[in-house]
């Protein structure tokens, strides 16, 4: 008995250390949020169908490193968390708090000012994608980029094309026209861009701004700008993937 008794005397002296404590309950805080962004179906809010992967695997990690952290928490030498490591360790879950207590939404007309259009990103669809197949607004955004686009498209004028995306409107839009939009991402929302064209031949005062709608009719590509005069607008659902990615 008192060969052990020097080994429960040193566990005993264990004591929490808050700085060792905080760091877990932040990782603890991530792990939370990548496991609800996973049940929630909320993944493709924030990335890519191409980096989806990232948010299982982040939660298995951040519950990894919880554990680990916790585990490890308890100390002979505790020492109060720092005014700096406090405020780093803050606005760690600062993100966290915002993603978990505001409602699913997903980039809208408000962010169209902070975004660069397409064609002015490193993304392009080659020529012979756009000259064949079904257009896409990834094709049609992208055309301008390239000669060989231009002339891709232009070749394609008049065709009848059915485009998804959400209602936008600047103050010199007419009131029989809005901009159909769709924010494309390589990565994240971070890296977001624009792909739109012009919709014409629109009842005044049916669609607000951000409606999601269905648009079916003609495009005509003019220089840098595409056209479709709508024969068919029908508001939907926002898509669960609500981005496009190249």
């Amino acid at each position: 008995m008192n060969a052990h008794a020097p080994a429960r005397t040193a566990r005993s002296g264990l004591k929490w250390s808050p700085a060792r404590v905080a760091a877990g309950a932040v990782l603890t805080a991530w792990a939370v949020l990548f496991w609800f962004l996973i049940l929630a179906g909320r993944s493709l809010l924030f990335v890519s169908t191409r980096t989806k992967w990232v948010v299982p695997v982040g939660a298995i990690v951040m519950t990894a490193a919880a554990i680990g952290r916790l585990a490890s928490a308890r100390s002979d030498d505790p020492k109060p968390i720092p005014r700096r490591e406090a405020w780093v360790l803050g606005l760690m879950i600062v993100p966290v708090v915002l993603v978990l207590a505001l409602p699913p939404t997903s980039l809208g007309s408000f962010s169209l000012s902070r975004r660069s259009s397409f064609v002015r990103t490193g993304v392009s669809v080659s020529a012979e994608d756009i000259a064949s197949g079904p257009l896409t607004l990834i094709d049609i955004a992208s055309s301008p980029a390239t000669e060989l686009g231009k002339k891709a498209l232009a070749q394609r004028a008049g065709e009848q094309v059915t485009f998804d995306g959400f209602v936008a409107v600047y103050p010199d839009t007419p009131s029989d026209e809005f901009l159909l939009t769709r924010y494309v991402i390589t990565c994240c929302v971070a890296d977001a861009t624009t792909a739109q064209v012009r919709v014409v031949n629109v009842t005044p005062g049916q669609f607000a701004e951000d409606d999601w709608v269905r648009v079916s009719g003609t495009f005509y590509p003019l220089g840098d700008e595409v056209i479709v005069d709508a024969s068919r607008i029908a508001k939907i659902q926002r898509p669960n993937n609500p981005y496009l990615t190249p």
